[in-house]
Protein backbone atom coordinates (compact mmCIF):
# COMPACT_ATOMS: atom_id res chain seq x y z
CA UNK A 1 0.00 0.00 0.00
CA UNK A 2 1.34 3.41 -0.96
CA UNK A 3 0.92 5.43 2.22
CA UNK A 4 2.65 8.43 0.65
CA UNK A 5 -0.64 9.12 -1.10
CA UNK A 6 -2.35 9.70 2.24
CA UNK A 7 0.28 11.38 4.40
CA UNK A 8 0.58 15.16 4.56
CA UNK A 9 3.88 15.86 2.73
CA UNK A 10 4.56 19.00 4.79
CA UNK A 11 4.47 16.96 8.01
CA UNK A 12 6.29 13.97 6.54
CA UNK A 13 9.13 16.25 5.43
CA UNK A 14 9.86 17.48 8.96
CA UNK A 15 12.93 15.66 10.36
CA UNK A 16 12.68 13.76 13.61
CA UNK A 17 14.19 15.29 16.73
CA UNK A 18 17.98 15.12 16.85
CA UNK A 19 17.79 15.04 20.63
CA UNK A 20 15.56 12.00 20.83
CA UNK A 21 17.74 10.01 18.45
CA UNK A 22 20.60 9.96 20.97
CA UNK A 23 18.24 9.61 23.93
CA UNK A 24 16.78 6.42 22.43
CA UNK A 25 20.27 4.97 21.87
CA UNK A 26 21.28 5.73 25.46
CA UNK A 27 18.30 3.72 26.73
CA UNK A 28 19.98 0.60 25.30
CA UNK A 29 23.32 1.36 27.06
CA UNK A 30 22.94 0.92 30.85
CA UNK A 31 26.42 2.24 31.65
CA UNK A 32 26.18 5.34 29.44
CA UNK A 33 25.99 8.82 30.95
CA UNK A 34 23.57 11.14 29.22
CA UNK A 35 24.24 14.86 28.93
CA UNK A 36 21.66 14.96 26.17
CA UNK A 37 18.12 15.49 27.43
CA UNK A 38 17.32 18.81 29.13
CA UNK A 39 15.85 17.42 32.31
CA UNK A 40 16.64 18.36 35.92
CA UNK A 41 18.21 15.58 37.95
CA UNK A 42 16.29 16.84 40.99
CA UNK A 43 13.12 15.08 42.06
CA UNK A 44 10.06 17.31 42.28
CA UNK A 45 10.08 18.72 45.86
CA UNK A 46 8.15 16.63 48.37
CA UNK A 47 5.49 19.20 49.24
CA UNK A 48 4.55 19.46 45.56
CA UNK A 49 4.31 15.68 45.12
CA UNK A 50 2.35 15.37 48.34
CA UNK A 51 -0.21 17.97 47.27
CA UNK A 52 -0.93 15.93 44.14
CA UNK A 53 -1.15 12.68 46.13
CA UNK A 54 -3.62 14.20 48.60
CA UNK A 55 -5.69 15.55 45.72
CA UNK A 56 -5.81 12.08 44.17
CA UNK A 57 -6.76 10.41 47.47
CA UNK A 58 -9.50 13.00 47.93
CA UNK A 59 -11.00 11.88 44.63
CA UNK A 60 -10.17 15.00 42.66
CA UNK A 61 -10.11 13.15 39.35
CA UNK A 62 -12.50 15.16 37.18
CA UNK A 63 -11.86 17.56 34.32
CA UNK A 64 -10.97 21.10 35.22
CA UNK A 65 -12.06 24.14 33.24
CA UNK A 66 -10.61 24.22 29.73
CA UNK A 67 -8.63 27.24 30.89
CA UNK A 68 -7.22 25.33 33.88
CA UNK A 69 -8.03 25.66 37.57
CA UNK A 70 -8.84 29.29 38.37
CA UNK A 71 -6.89 29.03 41.63
CA UNK A 72 -3.80 28.02 39.63
CA UNK A 73 -4.31 30.84 37.14
CA UNK A 74 -4.55 33.28 40.03
CA UNK A 75 -1.23 31.97 41.36
CA UNK A 76 0.35 32.31 37.92
CA UNK A 77 -0.89 35.89 37.67
CA UNK A 78 0.60 36.74 41.07
CA UNK A 79 3.88 35.02 40.25
CA UNK A 80 4.34 36.87 36.94
CA UNK A 81 3.52 40.22 38.44
CA UNK A 82 5.81 39.71 41.42
CA UNK A 83 8.77 38.25 39.53
CA UNK A 84 8.70 40.02 36.17
CA UNK A 85 6.26 42.91 36.46
CA UNK A 86 3.75 41.34 34.07
CA UNK A 87 0.01 41.83 34.56
CA UNK A 88 -2.44 39.30 33.13
CA UNK A 89 -6.12 38.78 33.87
CA UNK A 90 -6.36 35.17 35.12
CA UNK A 91 -9.90 34.81 33.74
CA UNK A 92 -9.21 35.90 30.15
CA UNK A 93 -5.46 36.07 29.51
CA UNK A 94 -3.91 32.95 31.11
CA UNK A 95 -4.35 29.41 29.75
CA UNK A 96 -2.91 26.30 31.44
CA UNK A 97 -1.41 23.95 28.84
CA UNK A 98 0.16 20.51 28.57
CA UNK A 99 3.69 21.82 28.94
CA UNK A 100 4.99 24.99 27.33
CA UNK A 101 5.28 23.00 24.10
CA UNK A 102 1.51 22.96 23.71
CA UNK A 103 1.59 26.74 24.07
CA UNK A 104 3.99 26.96 21.12
CA UNK A 105 1.66 24.81 19.02
CA UNK A 106 -1.43 26.82 19.99
CA UNK A 107 0.25 30.12 19.19
CA UNK A 108 1.40 28.94 15.76
CA UNK A 109 -1.96 27.54 14.76
CA UNK A 110 -3.83 30.58 16.06
CA UNK A 111 -1.60 33.08 14.25
CA UNK A 112 -0.54 31.58 10.96
CA UNK A 113 -2.09 31.32 7.53
CA UNK A 114 -0.35 29.63 4.57
CA UNK A 115 2.72 31.57 3.51
CA UNK A 116 3.16 33.56 6.72
CA UNK A 117 6.80 33.79 7.78
CA UNK A 118 8.02 33.33 11.34
CA UNK A 119 11.54 34.40 12.24
CA UNK A 120 13.46 31.86 14.32
CA UNK A 121 16.81 32.90 15.84
CA UNK A 122 19.11 29.89 15.81
CA UNK A 123 20.61 27.82 17.34
CA UNK A 124 17.38 27.27 19.27
CA UNK A 125 14.93 24.72 20.62
CA UNK A 126 14.11 21.92 18.22
CA UNK A 127 10.32 22.41 18.27
CA UNK A 128 10.14 25.94 16.88
CA UNK A 129 10.67 25.23 13.20
CA UNK A 130 8.38 22.16 13.11
CA UNK A 131 5.77 24.12 15.06
CA UNK A 132 5.72 26.79 12.36
CA UNK A 133 5.37 24.15 9.65
CA UNK A 134 2.57 22.37 11.52
CA UNK A 135 0.78 25.72 11.74
CA UNK A 136 1.02 26.20 7.98
CA UNK A 137 3.70 28.88 8.08
CA UNK A 138 7.24 29.22 6.79
CA UNK A 139 10.08 29.23 9.34
CA UNK A 140 12.87 31.68 8.51
CA UNK A 141 16.05 31.04 10.51
CA UNK A 142 18.25 33.90 11.67
CA UNK A 143 21.78 32.78 12.46
CA UNK A 144 23.08 34.24 15.72
CA UNK A 145 26.83 34.53 16.16
CA UNK A 146 28.99 33.26 19.01
CA UNK A 147 31.06 36.45 18.66
CA UNK A 148 27.91 38.35 19.72
CA UNK A 149 27.04 35.94 22.52
CA UNK A 150 24.44 34.10 20.43
CA UNK A 151 22.03 37.01 20.94
CA UNK A 152 19.69 38.27 18.23
CA UNK A 153 20.62 41.82 17.25
CA UNK A 154 18.32 44.52 15.93
CA UNK A 155 20.34 44.61 12.70
CA UNK A 156 19.97 40.85 12.13
CA UNK A 157 16.24 41.08 12.79
CA UNK A 158 15.78 44.03 10.45
CA UNK A 159 17.61 42.24 7.63
CA UNK A 160 15.39 39.14 7.90
CA UNK A 161 12.01 40.86 7.74
CA UNK A 162 9.95 40.68 4.54
CA UNK A 163 6.38 41.75 3.71
CA UNK A 164 5.28 38.21 4.65
CA UNK A 165 6.83 38.26 8.14
CA UNK A 166 4.17 37.94 10.82
CA UNK A 167 5.95 36.86 13.98
CA UNK A 168 9.26 36.48 15.78
CA UNK A 169 10.18 33.75 18.25
CA UNK A 170 12.30 35.08 21.10
CA UNK A 171 14.04 32.13 22.82
CA UNK A 172 15.86 33.52 25.89
CA UNK A 173 17.37 32.22 28.11
CA UNK A 174 18.36 30.05 25.21
CA UNK A 175 18.38 26.32 24.65
CA UNK A 176 20.99 25.14 23.53
CA UNK A 177 23.53 27.96 23.96
CA UNK A 178 22.66 29.20 27.45
CA UNK A 179 22.64 32.77 26.10
CA UNK A 180 20.55 35.46 27.77
CA UNK A 181 19.36 38.79 26.39
CA UNK A 182 19.80 42.03 28.31
CA UNK A 183 17.27 44.83 28.68
CA UNK A 184 19.40 47.05 26.45
CA UNK A 185 19.42 44.46 23.65
CA UNK A 186 15.70 43.82 24.11
CA UNK A 187 14.92 47.51 23.72
CA UNK A 188 16.73 47.64 20.39
CA UNK A 189 14.91 44.53 19.17
CA UNK A 190 11.64 46.01 20.46
CA UNK A 191 12.07 49.09 18.26
CA UNK A 192 12.33 46.92 15.14
CA UNK A 193 9.31 44.85 16.18
CA UNK A 194 7.17 47.95 16.63
CA UNK A 195 8.33 49.47 13.37
CA UNK A 196 7.27 46.35 11.44
CA UNK A 197 4.15 45.54 13.49
CA UNK A 198 5.20 41.98 14.44
CA UNK A 199 3.85 39.55 17.03
CA UNK A 200 6.39 38.00 19.41
CA UNK A 201 6.33 34.50 20.89
CA UNK A 202 8.52 34.84 23.96
CA UNK A 203 9.56 31.43 25.30
CA UNK A 204 10.72 32.09 28.86
CA UNK A 205 10.68 28.55 30.23
CA UNK A 206 14.21 29.06 31.64
CA UNK A 207 13.53 32.50 33.14
CA UNK A 208 14.26 31.33 36.70
CA UNK A 209 17.59 29.84 35.59
CA UNK A 210 19.50 33.04 34.90
CA UNK A 211 22.93 33.49 36.49
CA UNK A 212 23.62 37.10 35.51
CA UNK A 213 23.42 39.66 38.34
CA UNK A 214 20.67 41.66 36.61
CA UNK A 215 18.44 38.58 36.32
CA UNK A 216 15.84 37.92 33.64
CA UNK A 217 13.88 40.60 31.79
CA UNK A 218 10.73 39.76 29.81
CA UNK A 219 10.15 41.60 26.56
CA UNK A 220 6.45 41.77 27.49
CA UNK A 221 7.41 44.18 30.28
CA UNK A 222 8.82 46.78 27.87
CA UNK A 223 6.63 49.71 26.76
CA UNK A 224 4.55 48.81 23.70
CA UNK A 225 5.22 45.07 23.90
CA UNK A 226 2.59 43.59 26.22
CA UNK A 227 -0.16 43.88 23.61
CA UNK A 228 1.91 42.11 20.92
CA UNK A 229 3.57 39.37 23.01
CA UNK A 230 2.47 35.77 23.52
CA UNK A 231 4.26 34.75 26.71
CA UNK A 232 5.19 31.07 27.20
CA UNK A 233 6.36 29.44 30.41
CA UNK A 234 5.91 26.33 32.53
CA UNK A 235 6.97 24.31 35.52
CA UNK A 236 9.29 21.70 33.97
CA UNK A 237 12.68 23.34 34.33
CA UNK A 238 12.66 25.68 37.33
CA UNK A 239 10.45 23.47 39.51
CA UNK A 240 11.85 20.07 38.39
CA UNK A 241 8.44 19.00 37.08
CA UNK A 242 9.18 17.71 33.55
CA UNK A 243 6.99 14.62 33.80
CA UNK A 244 3.98 16.53 35.12
CA UNK A 245 3.53 18.30 31.76
CA UNK A 246 2.13 21.61 32.99
CA UNK A 247 2.82 24.90 31.24
CA UNK A 248 0.94 28.09 30.51
CA UNK A 249 0.51 30.71 27.85
CA UNK A 250 -0.43 34.34 28.48
CA UNK A 251 -1.64 36.81 25.87
CA UNK A 252 -4.12 39.63 25.28
CA UNK A 253 -7.71 38.36 25.33
CA UNK A 254 -8.33 38.60 21.54
CA UNK A 255 -5.35 36.33 20.85
CA UNK A 256 -6.15 34.04 23.75
CA UNK A 257 -9.74 33.63 22.55
CA UNK A 258 -8.46 31.91 19.41
CA UNK A 259 -5.87 29.77 21.20
CA UNK A 260 -8.34 28.47 23.75
CA UNK A 261 -10.64 27.25 20.96
CA UNK A 262 -7.89 25.00 19.65
CA UNK A 263 -7.08 23.84 23.17
CA UNK A 264 -10.76 23.05 23.89
CA UNK A 265 -11.16 20.80 20.88
CA UNK A 266 -7.79 19.03 20.99
CA UNK A 267 -6.68 18.83 24.63
CA UNK A 268 -9.68 19.89 26.79
CA UNK A 269 -7.53 20.50 29.87
CA UNK A 270 -4.19 19.70 31.46
CA UNK A 271 -3.95 16.90 34.03
CA UNK A 272 -5.87 17.72 37.21
CA UNK A 273 -3.14 16.41 39.52
CA UNK A 274 -0.50 18.22 37.50
CA UNK A 275 -2.38 21.47 38.00
CA UNK A 276 -2.72 20.85 41.74
CA UNK A 277 1.04 20.24 41.94
CA UNK A 278 1.79 23.40 39.95
CA UNK A 279 -0.45 25.47 42.19
CA UNK A 280 1.36 24.14 45.26
CA UNK A 281 4.73 24.95 43.66
CA UNK A 282 3.75 28.60 43.21
CA UNK A 283 1.81 29.04 46.46
CA UNK A 284 4.49 27.52 48.71
CA UNK A 285 7.19 29.19 46.62
CA UNK A 286 5.64 32.60 47.22
CA UNK A 287 5.64 31.98 50.97
CA UNK A 288 9.30 30.90 51.18
CA UNK A 289 10.67 33.21 48.45
CA UNK A 290 11.01 30.27 46.06
CA UNK A 291 13.64 28.56 48.19
CA UNK A 292 13.44 25.29 46.22
CA UNK A 293 14.09 27.14 42.97
CA UNK A 294 16.95 29.13 44.48
CA UNK A 295 18.63 25.97 45.80
CA UNK A 296 18.42 24.27 42.40
CA UNK A 297 19.67 27.39 40.64
CA UNK A 298 22.68 27.59 42.97
CA UNK A 299 23.53 23.96 42.28
CA UNK A 300 23.20 24.49 38.52
CA UNK A 301 25.42 27.54 38.72
CA UNK A 302 28.17 25.47 40.34
CA UNK A 303 27.89 22.79 37.65
CA UNK A 304 27.77 25.44 34.93
CA UNK A 305 31.13 26.84 35.97
CA UNK A 306 32.56 23.33 36.37
CA UNK A 307 31.56 22.27 32.85
CA UNK A 308 32.51 25.57 31.19
CA UNK A 309 36.00 25.47 32.73
CA UNK A 310 36.43 21.78 31.90
CA UNK A 311 35.83 22.34 28.19
CA UNK A 312 38.26 25.24 28.11
CA UNK A 313 40.88 23.09 29.83
CA UNK A 314 40.37 20.47 27.10
CA UNK A 315 41.38 23.13 24.61
CA UNK A 316 37.88 23.58 23.20
CA UNK A 317 36.52 27.05 22.54
CA UNK A 318 33.46 27.55 24.73
CA UNK A 319 30.95 30.38 25.09
CA UNK A 320 30.10 31.08 28.75
CA UNK A 321 26.39 30.38 29.26
CA UNK A 322 24.50 32.65 31.65
CA UNK A 323 21.10 30.96 31.52
CA UNK A 324 19.28 27.61 31.30
CA UNK A 325 21.41 24.50 32.03
CA UNK A 326 23.40 23.87 28.85
CA UNK A 327 26.93 24.42 27.58
CA UNK A 328 27.53 24.70 23.82
CA UNK A 329 31.25 24.14 23.21
CA UNK A 330 32.84 24.28 19.77
CA UNK A 331 34.41 21.07 18.50
CA UNK A 332 35.60 22.61 15.21
CA UNK A 333 39.24 22.15 16.23
CA UNK A 334 38.77 18.36 16.06
CA UNK A 335 37.95 18.54 12.36
CA UNK A 336 34.84 16.42 12.92
CA UNK A 337 31.21 17.19 12.23
CA UNK A 338 28.94 17.55 15.23
CA UNK A 339 27.12 14.34 14.34
CA UNK A 340 30.31 12.30 13.93
CA UNK A 341 31.77 13.68 17.16
CA UNK A 342 28.69 12.75 19.18
CA UNK A 343 28.37 9.32 17.61
CA UNK A 344 32.03 8.55 18.30
CA UNK A 345 31.81 9.85 21.86
CA UNK A 346 28.80 7.68 22.58
CA UNK A 347 30.29 4.59 20.96
CA UNK A 348 33.79 4.88 22.42
CA UNK A 349 33.22 6.60 25.78
CA UNK A 350 29.51 5.99 26.48
CA UNK A 351 28.71 9.66 26.95
CA UNK A 352 25.73 11.12 25.13
CA UNK A 353 25.69 14.73 23.95
CA UNK A 354 23.56 16.31 21.22
CA UNK A 355 24.97 17.53 17.88
CA UNK A 356 24.63 21.27 17.44
CA UNK A 357 22.86 20.69 14.12
CA UNK A 358 19.80 19.45 16.03
CA UNK A 359 19.19 23.12 16.79
CA UNK A 360 19.65 24.45 13.27
CA UNK A 361 22.36 24.09 10.64
CA UNK A 362 24.26 27.02 12.13
CA UNK A 363 24.88 24.77 15.15
CA UNK A 364 27.35 22.72 13.09
CA UNK A 365 30.73 22.56 14.82
CA UNK A 366 29.17 22.60 18.31
CA UNK A 367 27.67 20.09 20.72
CA UNK A 368 25.11 20.64 23.46
CA UNK A 369 25.84 19.27 26.92
CA UNK A 370 23.30 19.48 29.72
CA UNK A 371 24.73 20.01 33.20
CA UNK A 372 21.47 19.14 35.00
CA UNK A 373 23.22 15.89 35.90
CA UNK A 374 24.46 14.57 39.24
CA UNK A 375 27.93 15.88 40.06
CA UNK A 376 29.55 12.45 40.30
CA UNK A 377 28.27 11.51 36.86
CA UNK A 378 29.22 14.92 35.52
CA UNK A 379 32.82 14.45 36.70
CA UNK A 380 33.03 11.03 35.04
CA UNK A 381 31.46 12.29 31.82
CA UNK A 382 33.84 15.25 31.59
CA UNK A 383 36.83 12.97 32.18
CA UNK A 384 35.68 10.68 29.38
CA UNK A 385 35.08 13.60 27.01
CA UNK A 386 38.53 14.92 27.81
CA UNK A 387 40.09 11.55 26.99
CA UNK A 388 38.12 11.40 23.73
CA UNK A 389 39.20 14.90 22.67
CA UNK A 390 42.84 14.18 23.59
CA UNK A 391 42.81 11.01 21.48
CA UNK A 392 41.49 12.98 18.52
Amino acid sequence: MDYDRYVNPHIAGVPKSGIRKFFDIVQTMPSAISLGVGEPDFVTPYHIRNAAIESLLDGETQYTSNWGKLSLRNEIAGYLQGRYGLRYDPTLEILVTVGASEGIDLAMRALLTPGDEVLVPEPSYVSYRPGVVFGGGLPVPIKTEESRNFVLTAEELEAAITPRTKALILPYPNNPTGAIITREALEKVRDVILRHDLIVLSDEIYSELCYAPEGHVSIASLPGMWERTIYLNGFSKAFAMTGWRVGYVCAPAPLMDVMVKIHQYTIMCASTQGQVAAEEALRQGREDDYADVAAMRQSYDHRRRLMYNAFREMGLSCFEPLGAFYVFPSIKSTGMTSEAFCEGLLREKEVACVPGTAFGQCGEGHIRCCYATALDKLDIALTRIGEYVKAL
